[in-house]
């Protein structure tokens, strides 16, 4: 496929590498599935512009359509690589985001429980993210509805937990606050400082 159009990118570890947090069966529904759901959507959009030719379609009904399909491939991209083995990750922050947790939060341990929260008081289907505003210096917890209602201009993501029931619901059915316990086990902290950081290098 050529760059107009979007792929699935490759999970930066195994099928079985998140195991026992994630299963192997749990995480190729979703890489394989679901977020190849959101490109195939995406790019049959992308080709109706590419194709209309003077041909009038609904804009306004297309436009946001794209928004969910391309704000799904790119959250679950966010997703992917700020998880890990857990022999590898997990624990408490350290870097950049943990300077920014001190200072915004008080201790990780307040972080946690907030973050915790907004993960499982997601309505529906959604996401909890970690974002940080330039302007203000500031890291703020959010929730995203669907994959692109509720987002802030300007606020850059850090980290995501995917709340979507597709990500948990093989290995924890509808026990939302065990797959959020288990995400503190495989979040990848050199990931997101790594993200932090080069957004905080970035012009504004």
């Amino acid at each position: 496929m050529d760059n107009k159009y979007y792929k699935l990118p490759d999970l930066p570890y195994g099928f079985k590498d998140l195991e026992p947090y994630m299963s192997e069966e749990q995480l190729k529904l979703h890489h394989d599935k679901h977020h190849q759901a959101y490109v195939d959507g995406a790019n049959a959009l992308l080709k109706k512009f590419d194709a209309r030719n003077g041909e009038d379609f609904d804009v306004k009904a297309v436009s946001k359509e794209l928004t969910f399909h391309v704000g799904g491939f790119v959250l679950h991209n966010y997703f992917w690589t700020n998880l890990g083995p857990a022999d590898k990750c997990g624990g408490a922050p350290t870097g950049t985001i943990a300077e920014y947790i001190k200072k915004d939060f008080g201790s990780f341990e307040r972080f946690k429980k907030e973050f915790t929260q907004a993960a499982a008081g997601v309505e529906g289907s959604g996401w909890a993210v970690l974002t940080l505003c330039r302007k203000t210096d500031r890291i703020f917890i959010m929730q995203i509805e669907k994959h692109n209602v509720n987002v802030i201009p300007g606020f850059r993501i850090m980290m995501v937990l995917d709340m979507w029931e597709h990500a948990y619901y093989l290995d924890y059915k509808n026990k939302r606050p065990d797959y959020i316990e288990a995400f503190w086990k495989l979040i990848n902290w050199d990931e997101v400082n790594r993200k932090t950081d080069t957004w905080l290098k970035s012009p504004l």
